[in-house]
């Protein structure tokens, strides 16, 4: 009786095993996937919180309450950085040289190119040396490591639990989008990131897993750190139409800005691509302590930097010495492979930027006074949008950081003059694909493949076949009962082979031919039976689950060729 129970047991999870991956496999919106992504979220988001503890925890001992050094010049902290560029070497050296990718032009080729799936192996390398890197005051972003962590959990659990590839790429988008949820209580921008950046692209089945990964990443993050809009406190005023000829002024300015900054950062990187780990780090270390002797609030992420520009009102040469070095030092830990993000500095470098063209512009229009802080939130949004292409996610990330909507139509009003001069002018593309294109790492996919990739072969698989073994005697027998199912034959070898009857003149000359197959696993997408099938353009593959011996399915060109053309009416 426990026999009979524990078989019954065992062939009813195969069963909901193979349903679940059938639902899964199907380019449509899903409860199941959605649930998922639920599950994988509260992983990513409990990884991203622990480091973002562990982080604060490290800081109340590596910084001083506003980074003065200049009153503690005898400190051990002044070397931080140059201690953190060794460490960070450390953990590289410990770790696989298989293993040294990270950071999100890393996750985005990953997710272009692998279906969104990253090494666990890259998981510590990424958290320790982040860890260093940040706690050493370098000017990198919370959001790198964030998101390759984020994605890095999501995908291993995704196919730990052997999803279809198709689904494993949304599951990866999840853990991002409740990577940056988690790290910067922002929703709606995680979403908008991940579509405008992440992807790329627009898929209403996307949206579900996506948005359910965001707010369950920015409910972890309030039940820990408190619902806090960072920029909240900065006043923001209605500003008035008479101000947007020189809102457009700016733009352009801003524009030039950005482009300035993504030239210098990519040449830095393409010259110090081949130089030894070691050197580029020491390198970045001591610009970074240099900089940091001479303006201690160019370092950090920007979080400084941007107080200096809206609440301390310096003055405008100060600001342009602090906008100076802080570009150099995120050039140079940028650049030199200092593990981290630039969304961090980028609006540092914009919030600079902007507090410098209202002081500028109140010296001839006194009106504009007001509007400083208004002015540097604009600068913020246009310099890290123009840098990654990324409008619309940095429009809406500071709209939820300021908590004000008065800021989205002036800010719009900025981006487009500043995005036709980087874009025109200056041939400035988004960041990331730029690095990637450097680093030699592909991220391009042709439209049949990218629509291929959304679709699980067992979505489009026919389940009626027979298998017999080679040495069975009436294969022509078996073949004329077969009533349109699929004759696959094991030979000797273990392999398997298409049995087809092949009709002369008469039944009496007709013939058995048998051609040689490949399999894929259940969890392959179309695309990879379209580069099967594709030289030959005809034949069929098999797909098994678990093993080889367990076929569960074949699909055939003719299957492939109608499905993708079902793709483009």
């Amino acid at each position: 009786m426990l026999y009979r129970l524990k078989k019954i047991r065992v062939q009813w999870q195969k069963y909901l095993n193979a349903d679940l991956k059938d639902i899964l496999s199907q380019a449509k919106v899903s409860l199941q996937l959605s649930l998922l992504a639920l599950v994988f979220a509260l992983m990513a988001s409990a990884v991203i919180i622990l480091f973002r503890l562990l982080l604060q925890w490290i800081n109340t001992y590596t910084q001083t309450s506003e980074l003065d050094f200049t009153e503690v010049i005898d400190d051990w902290r002044v070397l931080l950085p140059l201690i953190g560029s060794v460490l960070i070497w450390i953990v590289a050296r410990m770790t696989s040289k298989r293993y040294k990718r990270m950071g999100i032009a890393y996750v985005l080729h990953r997710v272009k190119l692998h279906y969104g799936k990253l090494p666990l192996q890259t998981a510590p390398s990424q958290f320790f040396q982040a860890l260093f890197a940040l706690s050493a005051n370098f000017s990198v972003g919370l959001e790198g490591p964030v998101i390759h962590l984020g994605a890095v959990t999501a995908s291993v659990m995704a196919e730990k639990f052997k999803l279809p590839d198709n689904s494993v790429r949304i599951i990866c988008s999840s853990g991002i989008a409740a990577g940056i949820a988690a790290t910067f209580n922002t929703p709606l921008a995680a979403v908008i990131f991940v579509f405008e950046v992440i992807l790329r692209e627009y898929k209403a089945h996307y949206f579900l897993p996506i948005i359910i990964a965001a707010i369950c990443g920015t409910v972890s993050s309030q039940l820990v750190f408190g619902n806090v809009h960072e920029y909240e406190q900065i006043g923001i005023i209605d500003i008035p139409l008479s101000q947007y000829p020189i809102l457009a002024i700016c733009g352009v300015i801003l524009g030039c800005v950005a482009a300035l900054f993504n030239a210098s950062l990519l040449k830095v990187t393409a010259t110090g691509q081949h130089w030894p780990l070691i050197y580029r780090l020491l390198l970045a270390g001591v610009i970074t302590t240099i900089v940091g002797l001479l303006i201690p609030e160019a370092l950090g992420s920007g979080q400084l930097t941007i107080t200096q520009a809206i609440h301390e009102h310096p003055s405008i040469v100060f600001l342009i010495a602090l906008l100076v070095c802080k570009m150099i030092a995120t050039i140079a830990a940028i650049g030199l492979a200092v593990p981290g993000g630039m969304i961090g500095p980028l609006y540092g470098i914009g919030a600079l930027v902007g507090a410098i063209l209202a002081l500028a512009s109140a010296v001839f229009f006194p009106s504009i006074t007001p509007y400083i802080g208004f002015y540097t939130i604009i600068g913020m949004i246009t310099v890290m949008g123009v840098c990654l292409s990324a409008p619309l996610a940095a429009l809406v990330a500071l709209l939820e950081m300021t908590n004000n909507p008065s800021i989205i139509l002036p800010a719009m009003f900025v981006s487009i003059p500043a995005f036709l001069v980087a874009n025109k002018a200056f041939n400035t593309t988004s960041l990331l694909l730029r690095q990637l294109d450097i680093m030699g790492l592909g991220y391009k996919v042709s439209a049949v493949k990218l629509a291929l990739q959304k679709i699980g072969v067992r979505a489009l698989m026919d389940k009626r076949m027979v298998i017999v073994t080679d040495n069975n005697e009436l294969l022509l027998e078996v073949l004329k009962r077969a009533e349109g199912r699929s004759v696959l034959v094991r030979n000797g070898l273990g392999m398997m082979e298409m049995l087809q009857l092949e009709m002369q003149l008469s039944d009496k000359d007709s013939s058995l031919t048998r051609h040689p197959i490949k399999g894929l696993p259940d969890t392959a997408t179309l695309n990879e039976a379209y580069d099967i099938l594709s030289p030959k353009r005809r034949g069929e593959v098999y797909i098994y689950q678990e093993h080889r011996d367990n076929v569960v399915g074949v699909v055939s060109w003719a299957a492939l060729q109608k499905e993708i053309r079902s793709g483009q009416d």
